[in-house]
C-alpha cells in the first residue's frame, strides 16, 4: 500500500560500503501478540534479512501503559536503503501473519554524515487499511484524488537535526478521498503545529499514492506534544468558530477543503513523546497511518445479466446494456452494479446451462451476452432484418436459453465469415490474443472437441481425453480443417472483451463500482479440468450441509479442489482467474467463503448433499471410537434397514421395494444391493422401472424416500481409509441413531458436536490462511464474501484479519438467537441485503408465511397490527431504509426489491421474480425484469425515491463531491493497537 512506504531522502538501490560513521536506524510498532509470537522486521537488504524472513530483525517487547510496543535497532551508512515489512512469527521464526499492503520503502540520505539517529515509528498494516487502495475506491469512488499535483518527491527532509534540544520529526498521513485544492494539516501545541490555529498549522505535502507528509524542527522542550482537538470551520481567511467536542488527540491531522470547511480527524489519540534524551541529532519519522473520517458507505443494486432488459437486446440482457444500468445507478444515488458470474456455461449446449455458476470455462467470457449488433459497423440489410426478427421473436417474459443462444451464435458466424479476415488480422484483436492465448486456445480447442464428439465429457473424447500441449497446438492449427471453427471461437470472446471493457470502463468513469461474482467451483466438464485435471479431485463432488436453503444440503455437482497441488506454484490457478476478473470489475463476491475454510464433500455417485463430510478434517479414528466403547463398525456405518422402517416409510408398497432393491441379511433386516447401493444408481433403476411401466407409485417420491433409507447411517467411513469415520449429519434425526442403547447415543452425541464445532476450528483457520491472501493479493479488486449457511467460529475473525466484507440477509441471521437481522446492529464490514438471488424476493417472501409476516410487522415494523397480505410500497421503504441506514459499508438490493417502490412495478406474481431456487439442482435461471432500462431510466418518480432513501442516511452518491459529506474516509478503524 503506497502511503504506508517508509522513505528517508532521494532513491537509491541497495547498500554501500562507507568509512563514515553508521546512523542508527530503530524500528518501533505497537502490536498485541498471543503467548509464543513475536515481532520481527525484514528488509531486502542484509541486517535485514536479504528478503529471507528467517534472517530478519526480531523485536523485543516492551509494555507503554496499554500499549505492547516492539523495537529493535540496527547500524545502516549514509544512503543506505531497503524496502521491509512486519510479520509476527512463532518461536522458530515460522510465519503466521504478515501486513498488506505494499512493502515500505526505507531510504537514508546521503547528506547524513553519521551518528544521526533516525526512528521509524510505523503502525501494523492491517487489512481494512489497505481497502481504500483497492481498485473500486482508488479508480471508481475516490478517482478524482489522482488529479492533486505531486508537490514534492517522498520523504525529502526540509529541516535538519544540527541542535541538541531540538528533533525533526516527520508527519506522514494517508488521505485516498482527497481531491483538487484541499490540503492537509498537523496542528497541535508547540508553535511548529499551529499552537491549534489551522492557519498556522504545519501544511503538508502531497507526494503522490494518496500519501502526504511534512517534517519541523520540535524543541525537546515541547514532548510530550498534546493538545484538545476541536472541530473549526473556517468562515473567512482569519476567523475561526470554535464547536467544542471533547475528544483528545496528539498531534491531529484535518483536512481544509476548497470551499473553506475544514474536516479534522475523529478517533482516539495520537502520541507523540520521546523514547529517550539521547544527545544524537533525532530524526522521528511518524507514521500515521490512514486519515481517520467518519467510515464511507454507499449503496448499490443486484441483478443478472440475463435479467436486464433494453430496447436494443436479443432475448437477454447484454454486456453493452450495463452502460444504461449504471446511468440509472447514477441518478439513482447508487456506486455499484452487482452482476452473477458471466463466464462461458455452454456445458450441455442447453438449459441447463441457465446455471451460471457452473463454468464451462473460468476465464471466457459467455456468448449469452454478446451484441450481434455491435459486430461490424456497417452490417448487410439482410442481417439487420434478421436481428429484428429475432429481437421480436424473443422479446419473452423470460430467458429463452436454448433458443437465444442458437440465433445469436448463427448471427454471429455469419458476420464472422464476412469480416474474420479483417477482425484477426487487427492490432487490437492481436494484442487481445497475445495477452490471453493461454486459456483461449485450450478454450476453442475444447469447444470444437465438445461439439465434435457432442459431449463436454472428456473422457470420452479418445486420444484427446489426455490433454497435452503438443496435441492443442495441432488441433488449432492453421493447416487443419477445422482451423475456421477455432477462429470463431476466437472472435466471439475477442468482441465479447471490447463489449464488457466498453461497459467497464464506462461504469468506472461514471464512479460505479462493478462488481462480478467467482464461483466457488467449476463444472467437472470444462476446460479447467481438462487441462489442468491434477488440480481437481475427480472422483468427489461439491455442496453444502443441511441449512437455511435446504435441509437435505445441496450437492452443486463440481469437483472438489486438489488444495496441496493447488499450492505448488502459490495457487497460480486462482491468481489468474482474479487477475482476468480484474481486467473487468473493480470489486467481487466469493462464492461460498466457507469453502476456502473447507468444504462440503461428497462422492461422486451421491445426488443429494446430506452425506457428505468435510475436507479437510481431523475424522474420528476407530481407536477413538473403540476407547469409547463402540464397535460394531459395519452397524453403524451402513445402512440400517428393518422391515418395520419400511412398511412406515412405503406402506403396502413395501415388498416391491424391497424385493427391487434390497437383500434380506437376516430376519426382518435388510441390505441394499449391489446394483443399487448409491443414489446414482438407484435413480437409474427407478427410471428403468418407469419406463417398463413397472412403477405405480410417483417416480420423485419413490426415489426421496429410497434415499432416506440409503441414508440411515450414523457413521460415513472414510473412501480411502476404512478405519477413518466421519459423523453423518443431522445424526439424532436417524432411526440408526434411536435404536442405539444410551452409552452409544452419549458417546456419539458428544463425537458429533466435537467434530462439527470444535476440533476443526484451527485447521480450518490456517486452511484459509494459507489460500485466501493468495486470491486477495492477486488483483486489486475489493473482496466481499458470501458468509451465509452453517458457519464455523473461525470464520468471522479470519474474515476480520484479511479485510472481507461479509454478507447480511436479515432473513437469515448470523445469531442464533433472533429471528430477524437488526440492520442497525451490522459491522462496519459487510454488505447488507434484505434478500438475494438465491432466495425468494421481498415481495414473495411477504406473502410465504403469513404467521411470519405477523411477527415481522410487530416485532421489526413495531405495529402490533394485522399486516396488508401483499408488501404494499410503504413496506418496501421501511425495509429498505432500515437497510441504507445500517452501518455496513455497502447495501446492496435486488432490482426486484427497488422496484417494489412502485404499485405499477408489482402488478408480475411476486413468486415468478425468483432468480433461484437452491432445492431444484435443475433450476432453470431465466428470469427477465419485465419492465427495460430504458423505461426505468424515464421514471423520475423512481429514482428521486431511491436517491432520497441513499443520501438521506448519510451515504455517499454519485456526483457529490465525498470530502464535503459528513464522512469521507473508508475506516473508521483509526486505532494504533493491533491484536494478533
Amino acid at each position: 500500500m503506497a502511503c504506508r512506504m517508509m522513505s528517508l531522502g532521494s532513491l537509491s538501490l541497495g547498500t554501500t560500503k562507507s568509512s563514515k560513521p553508521m546512523v542508527n536506524l530503530s524500528f518501533s510498532i505497537p502490536y498485541f501478540t498471543h503467548w509464543g509470537q513475536s515481532l520481527l522486521v525484514c528488509g531486502s537488504a542484509p541486517g535485514l534479512g536479504s528478503g529471507i524472513v528467517k534472517k530478519g530483525l526480531l523485536l523485543k517487547p516492551s509494555q507503554e501503559d496499554d500499549q505492547l510496543i516492539w523495537s529493535g535497532s540496527v547500524s545502516v551508512p549514509p544512503g543506505f536503503s531497503c524496502d521491509y515489512c512486519y510479520y509476527v512469527v512463532d518461536d522458530l521464526k515460522n510465519v503466521l501473519r504478515s501486513e498488506f499492503g505494499m512493502k515500505r520503502k526505507l531510504l537514508v540520505p546521503e547528506t547524513f554524515t553519521g551518528g544521526e539517529s533516525v526512528q521509524l515509528r510505523d503502525l501494523w498494516q492491517s487489512g481494512d487499511q489497505a481497502l481504500p487502495f483497492r481498485s473500486a475506491f482508488k479508480d471508481v469512488i475516490f478517482r478524482n484524488t489522482g488529479d492533486v499535483e505531486i508537490e514534492r518527491p517522498l520523504g525529502v527532509f526540509q529541516n535538519k537535526s544540527d541542535q541538541d534540544d531540538s528533533v525533526v520529526a516527520q508527519f506522514k498521513i494517508c488521505c485516498p478521498d482527497v481531491g483538487e485544492e484541499t490540503s492537509v494539516y498537523v496542528l497541535g501545541t508547540p508553535g511548529k503545529l499551529g499552537k491549534w490555529k489551522v492557519e498556522n498549522g504545519l501544511r503538508l505535502n502531497y507526494v503522490g499514492d494518496s500519501t502526504w507528509e511534512a517534517d519541523c524542527l520540535i524543541p525537546k522542550a515541547d514532548f510530550p506534544i498534546k493538545y484538545p482537538f476541536f472541530a473549526y470551520r473556517l468562515i473567512c481567511c482569519k476567523c475561526f468558530i470554535l464547536c467544542f467536542s471533547y475528544t483528545f488527540c496528539v498531534p491531529g491531522y484535518c483536512k481544509v477543503l476548497k470551499d473553506g470547511n475544514i474536516g479534522f480527524e475523529s478517533g482516539g489519540n495520537r502520541e507523540l513523546s520521546l523514547h529517550s534524551a539521547s544527545s544524537k541529532q533525532e530524526y522521528i519519522v511518524m507514521s500515521d497511518g490512514l486519515f481517520r473520517a467518519m467510515p464511507w458507505r454507499g449503496a448499490g443494486v443486484a441483478v443478472p445479466m440475463f435479467s436486464v432488459r433494453s430496447e436494443d437486446d436479443v432475448g437477454v440482457g447484454e454486456f453493452l446494456d450495463l452502460k444504461l444500468l449504471v446511468d440509472w445507478s447514477v441518478d439513482s444515488g447508487l456506486h455499484l452494479v452487482q452482476l452473477l458470474p458471466v463466464n462461458d456455461t455452454s456445458v450441455h449446449k442447453m438449459w441447463w446451462d441457465s446455471y451460471p455458476y457452473s463454468s464451462l470455462s473460468v476465464f471466457a467470457l459467455h456468448p449469452l451476452y454478446l451484441r450481434v449488433q455491435a459486430l461490424s459497423e456497417s452490417l448487410p440489410e439482410g442481417i439487420k432484418e434478421e436481428i429484428q426478427k429475432a429481437k421480436k421473436q424473443l422479446d419473452k417474459k423470460d430467458v429463452d436459453y436454448e433458443a437465444t443462444m442458437e440465433t445469436k451464435l448463427s448471427i454471429a458466424k455469419k458476420i464472422f465469415d464476412l469480416e474474420k479476415d479483417q477482425t484477426l488480422n487487427s492490432s487490437s484483436f492481436q494484442k487481445f490474443f497475445s495477452e490471453n492465448e493461454g486459456w483461449l486456445k485450450p478454450y476453442a480447442a475444447f469447444c470444437f472437441l465438445r461439439d465434435f464428439f457432442e459431449t463436454s465429457d472428456h473422457s470420452q473424447w479418445g486420444t484427446f481425453s489426455d490433454y497435452t500441449e503438443d496435441k492443442l497446438e495441432k488441433l488449432i492449427s492453421k493447416d487443419s480443417l477445422h482451423y475456421n471453427t477455432i477462429c470463431f471461437h476466437y472472435y466471439i470472446q475477442y468482441h465479447l472483451h471490447v463489449q464488457l471493457s466498453e461497459a467497464s470502463e464506462y461504469a468506472r468513469k461514471r464512479g460505479v463500482v462493478l462488481k462480478g461474482d467467482l464461483p466457488i467451483g467449476v463444472d467437472r466438464n470444462s476446460v479447467d479440468t481438462w487441462v489442468n485435471r491434477n488440480l481437481f479431485r475427480m472422483n468427489t463432488s461439491t455442496g453444502a450441509p443441511p441449512d437455511y436453503f435446504d435441509k437435505n444440503g445441496q450437492n452443486w455437482g463440481f469437483p472438489t479442489y486438489n488444495w496441496e497441488e493447488m499450492s505448488k506454484d502459490n495457487y497460480a490457478w486462482w491468481r489468474a482467474r482474479l487477475t482476468q476478473m480484474g481486467n473487468y470489475f473493480t470489486a467481487y463476491r466469493i462464492d461460498h467463503i466457507l469453502g476456502f475454510f473447507r468444504i462440503w464433500e461428497l462422492p461422486a455417485h451421491a445426488m443429494t448433499g446430506l452425506v457428505g463430510k468435510f475436507r479437510p478434517s481431523i475424522p474420528l479414528s476407530q481407536e477413538e471410537l473403540e476407547k469409547e466403547g463402540i464397535w460394531d463398525f459395519d452397524r453403524l456405518s451402513k445402512p440400517y434397514v428393518q422391515r418395520k422402517f419400511l412398511e412406515e416409510k412405503f406402506g403396502d408398497f413395501w415388498p416391491f421395494i424391497a424385493s427391487n432393491f434390497l437383500n434380506e441379511t437376516q430376519k426382518d433386516l435388510y441390505e441394499f444391493k449391489e446394483d443399487c447401493n448409491t443414489e446414482k444408481k438407484i435413480a437409474a433403476k427407478l427410471k428403468s422401472l418407469a419406463e417398463k411401466s413397472l412403477l405405480l407409485e410417483n417416480e420423485d417420491k419413490v426415489r426421496r424416500d429410497v434415499f432416506d433409507i440409503l441414508r440411515n447411517v450414523v457413521l460415513i467411513k472414510d473412501p480411502e481409509d476404512s478405519r477413518k469415520f466421519y459423523p453423518r449429519f443431522n445424526i439424532e434425526d436417524t432411526s440408526s441413531f434411536q435404536d442405539l442403547d444410551d452409552h452409544s447415543k452419549n458417546v456419539l452425541k458428544r463425537l458429533y458436536y466435537d467434530y462439527y464445532f470444535q476440533r476443526q476450528e484451527d485447521l480450518w483457520r490456517k486452511n484459509a490462511l494459507k489460500t485466501l491472501p493468495a486470491l486477495l493479493n492477486s488483483s486489486n479488486m475489493l473482496a466481499c464474501g458470501e458468509d451465509l449457511g452453517l458457519i464455523p467460529s473461525c470464520v468471522h475473525p479470519v474474515m476480520q484479519e484479511l479485510a472481507l466484507v461479509g454478507l447480511r440477509i436479515q432473513r437469515m441471521p448470523s445469531e442464533s438467537d433472533v429471528e430477524f437481522g437488526i440492520p442497525s446492529n451490522y459491522d462496519y464490514m459487510t454488505v447488507c441485503a434484505p434478500s438475494c438471488h438465491d432466495c425468494s424476493t421481498l415481495r414473495a417472501w411477504w406473502e410465504e408465511d403469513e404467521e411470519r409476516r405477523q411477527r415481522y410487522f410487530k416485532e421489526v415494523i413495531g405495529v402490533d397490527e394485522i399486516p396488508p397480505s401483499q408488501c404494499v410500497p410503504e413496506i418496501t421503504h421501511f425495509i429498505l431504509r432500515q437497510h441504507v441506514e445500517a452501518p455496513s459499508m455497502w447495501a446492496i438490493f435486488p432490482l426486484q426489491d427497488m422496484l417494489a417502490l412502485k404499485q405499477e412495478y408489482t402488478t408480475r406474481p411476486a413468486t415468478e421474480e425468483t432468480i433461484n431456487d437452491p432445492t431444484n439442482p435443475k433450476h432453470y435461471w431465466r428470469y427477465r425484469v419485465h419492465v427495460t432500462l430504458d423505461s426505468l431510466l424515464k421514471d423520475t418518480d423512481l429514482k428521486s425515491t431511491i436517491k432520497n432513501l441513499v443520501s438521506s442516511s448519510g451515504r455517499s452518491v454519485p456526483g457529490e463531491d465525498t470530502n464535503n459529506k459528513k464522512q469521507g474516509g473508508v475506516i473508521a478503524n483509526g486505532s494504533t493497537k493491533s491484536n494478533s
